[in-house]
């Protein structure tokens, strides 16, 4: 189904934010959009800061989502969803990870868990806040975090994008190994995003 939709992907580096882009810009294109992405990547490191661009359909003559212009914020990590909240839209959506990972960018900083960072994009916008370790926890590894928060973001309606089109890109994609833990993953942040958008 065509649609026209910015979306930004943020984290750190090892949180698979690069994979999670990739999906979506698939699963998009598999519906017959135009898909613009990029990746700019803060310290070409683990921990550093990664951000990803997907901009679906047509009039993108940038790659590069522009301050205020994203539709949806998918945040791997609190203090990263802060950084990157002035490209949302007013009217926009964010789903963010609970658990904080310290980035780089951070510094020294002692004591950070992510809740004031929580609390002030709850406040600021349409938010839904998710929680890696609890919602990977079956699957044995966080890593799995990457597909499970695309299942949210499908199953809150603000992706946009149908459930089976990101399924057969997950099955396409990632490794044979890791196929059905990628698929468990992904029903199970679907669940959370359905509950999410039931209870609007």
């Amino acid at each position: 189904m065509r649609m026209k939709k910015d979306i930004m992907i943020c984290g750190v580096g090892g949180q698979g934010t690069v994979l999670a882009s990739k999906i979506i810009a698939a699963a998009a294109m598999d519906e017959g959009n135009a898909v613009h992405s990029a990746e700019t990547i803060g310290m070409a490191q683990r921990g550093g800061p990664v951000t990803s661009h997907v901009r679906v359909g047509e009039g993108a003559y940038s790659p590069l989502i522009p301050v205020g212009g994203a539709d949806l914020l998918i945040a791997f990590e609190p203090s990263e969803a802060v950084r990157n909240l002035r490209y949302l839209k007013k009217d926009g959506f964010v789903i963010v990870n609970r658990v904080p990972v310290k980035p780089t960018s951070l510094g020294s900083s002692e004591g950070y868990d992510g809740k004031r960072e929580i609390e002030y994009v709850s406040s600021l916008c349409r938010c839904l806040v998710v929680d890696s370790d609890a919602l990977c926890a079956p699957f044995g590894s966080s890593k799995f975090f990457n597909v499970a928060v695309l299942g949210a973001a499908a199953g809150s309606k603000e992706l946009g994008l149908g459930a089976e089109t990101i399924r057969e890109e997950i099955v396409r994609i990632v490794p044979e190994r890791f196929r059905d833990k990628n698929l468990a993953a992904f029903a199970a942040g679907y669940q959370i995003g359905e509950n999410h958008h039931a209870n609007q």
